[in-house]
């Protein structure tokens, strides 16, 4: 058992079932904190193990890592504590723990209130709580779990509960970047002392200097309103200066991508980007109605089948129903997946309406267009490596930092991924928006000079899904 502490600084943290199953390397995110894991939970971990699951593979996970832990060791070295090594490419970047891991060798006295029915697992592990908080007054003993009511039930009892939090990437989703930042009035006066600027290729280029640059990143768009006003994205920061590029303007019909016009600022920056063959990676934020798919697809097919840059575009998503599941689906892969493509049909058939010949031209070009499209199921994306392939990644806030790192790393050379998604409506019960792997990679990627990142904030779609999104 944990040894008595002689000052409150010092906490024991009690780890439930589900926070190893989110989180595989929970017990090595508490730095200098001891970690105690109840009987019980051992027991839940052994029946969660089977399956194919990510909650399965992480219970596995888990129990490698005690088995790591527990090698060679006595029974005395046990009861002692188990010292806690750094993990091997933890996410996070934690200090290196150095607490010790505990588990409950013997029986505590519960101590439960009378007036707490049952004697489920929940309750065994408010038990424990209860009773260590007992047995070491002096140290500060917290329930780490992801089970709001037991939090609740840990509270009425006088447990200290708390969420588990190292898995967050960001504090507070309103502090994500947005990948744009507008220039304050007075930003012309103050950068003309040592303004350069110059054309090269037909594009106007312009060196600003100024201690607001350091705090801008590689591909981070700036603007600024009126007269005289600017669009530029920024291609290199170098120490207090930065190398802005004068943006494309899609909003023009004759500069369209596939018969597609930018219909706002934000959304002629993403086309920017998205065109960009500098830029590998792409991440696109907003509500529905924006237009994230729309532009997307429509500069996919127009760097597929015009400029030849890319051989095919791959399009996929996360299969999570938006109601109850309607079960099996027969069919290859493509057909499982048509269901959960809606978005992708939907778009196609936009994009195909300005195409000229009729109904028999459009039928001509809806069957080249399936021939260069592919709807691929996340499922089987382990291992293969795709080579110039223009990949789409549609409802990106249902994957997990693992699952997004899984997918990220299948891009070969020449291949550009695209991920799309609004992290406030999140359909995966285990996710929040500060726990998605969309915000994880927009996170984790800024400041990187081949990554993008925008997000859109007008709708677009219509005036009834609009006034929908702000009163409903």
């Amino acid at each position: 058992m944990p040894p008595k502490k002689t000052t409150a600084k010092r906490r024991i943290f009690v780890l439930d079932t589900n926070v190893l199953m989110h989180d595989p390397t929970a017990i090595f995110r508490f730095e200098e904190h001891d970690i105690f894991i109840p009987m019980t939970v051992l027991e839940e971990l052994d029946a969660g193990k089977k399956g194919m699951s990510e909650a399965a593979r992480n219970v596995r996970q888990v129990s490698r890592f005690l088995d790591e832990l527990m090698a060679n060791a006595t029974q005395q070295q046990i009861d002692r504590g188990l010292e806690l090594p750094p993990a091997k490419g933890m996410i996070g970047g934690k200090k290196p723990p150095r607490g010790r891991l505990f588990f409950q060798t013997r029986r505590l006295a519960t101590g439960l209130p009378d007036n707490l029915p049952g004697h489920g697992a929940d309750n065994a592990i408010l038990a424990n709580t209860a009773a260590l908080q007992r047995e070491y007054p002096k140290a500060l003993v917290t329930l780490v779990s992801k089970d709001i009511n037991l939090r609740i039930k840990a509270s009425i009892i006088g447990v200290h509960a708390e969420d588990y939090y190292s898995d967050r990437t960001i504090e507070d989703a309103d502090l994500l970047y947005t990948g744009i930042e507008e220039l304050p009035a007075n930003f012309w006066e103050k950068a003309s002392r040592n303004l350069e600027s110059w054309h090269e290729g037909g594009r106007s280029f312009y060196r600003v200097r100024g201690r607001s640059v350091a705090r801008w990143a590689p591909n981070q768009f700036v603007y600024q309103t009126g007269d005289h006003g600017i669009e530029a994205i920024v291609r290199r920061i170098e120490g207090e200066s930065a190398v802005l590029e004068v943006v494309r303007d899609y909003r023009r019909e004759r500069h369209g991508i596939w018969g597609i016009a930018a219909r706002n600022r934000e959304q002629n920056f993403a086309l920017n980007l998205l065109l960009d063959p500098e830029i590998d990676l792409v991440t696109i934020l907003g509500p529905a109605g924006t237009g994230k798919t729309l532009l997307t697809l429509a500069a996919g097919l127009a760097q597929t089948l015009e400029t030849n840059r890319f051989n095919e575009i791959i399009m996929t998503r996360v299969t999570i129903p938006l109601g109850e599941d309607i079960g099996f689906l027969p069919g290859t892969e493509e057909e499982k997946m048509e269901p959960w493509m809606g978005a992708l049909m939907d778009n196609l058939e936009v994009l195909t309406q300005s195409q000229e010949g009729g109904s028999w031209g459009r039928a001509a070009t809806n069957d080249l267009l399936r021939n260069r499209i592919k709807i691929r199921s996340l499922n089987f994306m382990r291992g293969r490596t795709f080579l110039n392939r223009y990949i789409i990644l549609d409802e990106a806030q249902n994957l997990t930092p693992k699952q997004m790192k899984a997918l990220v790393t299948r891009a070969g050379p020449g291949t550009k991924l695209v991920c799309l998604g609004n992290i406030a409506q999140i359909d995966s019960p285990y996710l929040s928006e500060t726990t998605s792997g969309l915000t994880y990679v927009v996170n984790r990627f800024h400041g990187w000079s081949h990554y993008g990142h925008i997000t859109l904030t007008r709708g677009e779609r219509s005036r009834l899904a609009d006034y929908a999104s702000e009163t409903l």
